[in-house]
């Protein structure tokens, strides 16, 4: 079991996301859930009405989801790098430009939903197996320290942050 990270085992921005997982949360279980909640929370949502943004200069929540995939992916790659010892800061990323970059409402919102489940499938399937001593060791990305449990909480409030978003934000029930 993955014990949550110490406040200097992260950047202080991380701690939003680091803090909405409850401390005796099983964190695997709680990785393991967040794509059929996700699904759940978005299955009554029309495809094009997914592709529009609520306000202007808002991602639609076809773009939220995609946000979601690009940061899984990129929070799983710091996790791995710095829990096989790889000590080479890893560059920051800009979310705003991730999403620029790409045309996500061009993809079905079931299909972005697809991509999150089996990513994560494969994140837990790379990380349950960590040991304490890996799940500890420090590494810098964007300019800050990490360990790779505390990106590993990080990826979990990350999504819980985008569906309370989605939830207040957008109107989704």
């Amino acid at each position: 079991m993955i014990q949550p990270p110490q406040s200097d085992e992260y950047a202080p921005y991380y701690g939003g996301y680091i803090g909405r997982v409850p401390p005796s949360s099983d964190l695997f279980a709680l990785l393991a859930a967040q794509p059929d909640e996700l699904r759940a929370l978005v299955q009554n949502v029309a495809d094009d009405h997914a592709g529009k943004p609520p306000e202007p200069g808002e991602w639609s929540i076809k773009e939220v989801v995609g946000h979601i995939n690009d940061t899984e992916r990129i929070f799983a790659y710091r996790a791995l790098r710095i829990s096989r010892g790889d000590t080479t800061p890893i560059p920051g990323f800009e979310q705003d430009d991730y999403v620029r970059g790409t045309d996500f409402n061009r993809r079905t919102l079931a299909d972005l939903i697809e991509e999150f489940d089996l990513q994560r499938r494969s994140n837990i399937l790379q990380f349950q197996t960590i040991t304490d001593e890996e799940s500890q060791r420090r590494g810098t990305a964007s300019g800050n320290p990490f360990t790779p449990r505390a990106l590993l909480y990080a990826m979990a409030g990350h999504v819980m942050h985008h569906v309370e978003s989605l939830k207040v934000d957008y109107g989704v029930v």
